[in-house]
């Protein structure tokens, strides 16, 4: 709708509501004028999907091996504890650490759900709320998913504290940025790169499907954070983008230490102290966890927030390098996976729609 045809001018029309969390703020403006935010909110209303049409249901998870994976995939592989395990302890652990991994997931969504619809209220820009709106659907639609994989594989853990501790800073927080923040490029943007470890290094079809699909939605609400951003920071004072610097670099040390996954070692019963230890020293732990900021690093320089501290952290961090890591193609790969995994999906129906016409012909009713 045109600005030019409302009776008084949209800018002396405009409306804050005050909630709990915030101002909650409406917008008149119903001109629309960012590009690529509205190009991203056409995408999202051409890619809404059903969970139970686009995923087979029927694909069993072996409980001994859940995702297929090789020995070397599993954190304490090599470890002091690895070593102490019985073939029974070690099929324990791997169904664990996968329900351990959903579960985080599961919850993790859940956040993204209610900072979706946070963002729809708070966001001044009309163009911002279309996006966000199709990003709530999205979030539920991979609550249904995970919560669905979790009840076939048996298994389930509650949130991890750090996840918990970020999510409560960005929900408690009234400014809309900082959601994005938060939410959109660091919550997501270090989900992302652990989905694609699994995947494109498990084997378990159900899993790996799962997870390109998700991917395909997450890769969207990055790209959402990361324009909305970049648009913004700039304006803002040395002093409020310092400020964000230093949040997300403590955001950045907790979501690290939340892959310590303290809370398996003590439902298994574990050497706590023992395994964390091998986690944080493991040359192979330091690298995995080092891989899960691939797509943050280059994202936070993108939208401006590239100062001494975040720097400086990253440095100590041994992340820095992923600085010039190139996420445009990362995300490109994301959409041509997914749609790889469709195609694979499509094919196997049809398959079996021929096998069923061939062995039930058709009765002759003449």
């Amino acid at each position: 709708m045109r600005e030019t045809i409302f009776t008084v001018p949209i800018d002396k029309t405009g409306w804050k509501v005050q909630d709990g969390s915030g101002a909650v703020q409406f917008s008149w403006n119903y001109d629309s004028s960012r590009e690529q935010l509205l190009n991203l909110y056409e995408k999202g209303k051409r890619r809404q999907w059903d969970a139970k049409i686009r995923i087979d249901w029927d694909l069993e998870i072996d409980h001994s091996n859940p995702l297929g994976s090789s020995d070397e995939m599993i954190p304490l592989f090599g470890s002091p504890t690895w070593t102490k395990l019985s073939q029974k302890n070690k099929i324990e652990l791997r169904r664990h650490i996968v329900a351990w991994q959903f579960s985080q997931f599961l919850h993790g969504e859940q956040g993204a759900l209610i900072c979706a619809s946070k963002i729809v209220q708070t966001v001044p820009e009309l163009d911002a709320k279309y996006y966000a709106a199709t990003q709530v659907f999205d979030e539920a639609r991979h609550m249904e998913v995970y919560s669905t994989y979790l009840d076939k594989l048996g298994l389930a853990y509650p949130i991890n504290p750090n996840l918990k501790s970020l999510l409560e800073d960005v929900l408690t927080d009234s400014r809309w940025d900082m959601t994005y923040l938060g939410m959109q490029v660091l919550i997501e943007g270090l989900a992302l790169a652990a989905f694609g470890l699994i995947r494109n290094f498990t084997t378990n079809e159900l899993g790996r499907t799962i997870t390109a699909y998700v991917m395909q939605d997450e890769a969207r609400h990055v790209t959402f954070g990361r324009n909305a951003l970049k648009d913004f920071y700039p304006q803002l004072s040395s002093a409020e983008r310092q400020e964000r610097e230093e949040f997300a670099a403590e955001a950045c040390l907790s979501m690290r230490d939340r892959f310590l996954s303290e809370e398996v070692w003590a439902t298994l019963g574990y050497d706590v102290s023992e395994c964390v230890n091998w986690m944080k020293n493991s040359p192979g732990q330091i690298q995995f966890r080092s891989f899960l900021f691939m797509r943050i690093v280059p994202i936070l320089r993108d939208i401006g927030l590239w100062g001494p501290t975040i720097r400086e952290s990253f440095e100590k961090m041994g992340i820095i390098g992923f600085a010039d890591t190139d996420v445009d193609e990362m995300m490109k790969d994301d959409e041509a996976q997914a749609n790889a995994f469709d195609k694979r999906r499509v094919n196997q129906v049809r398959e079996t729609i021929a096998a069923a016409e061939s062995d039930s012909p058709g009765l002759d009713l003449t």
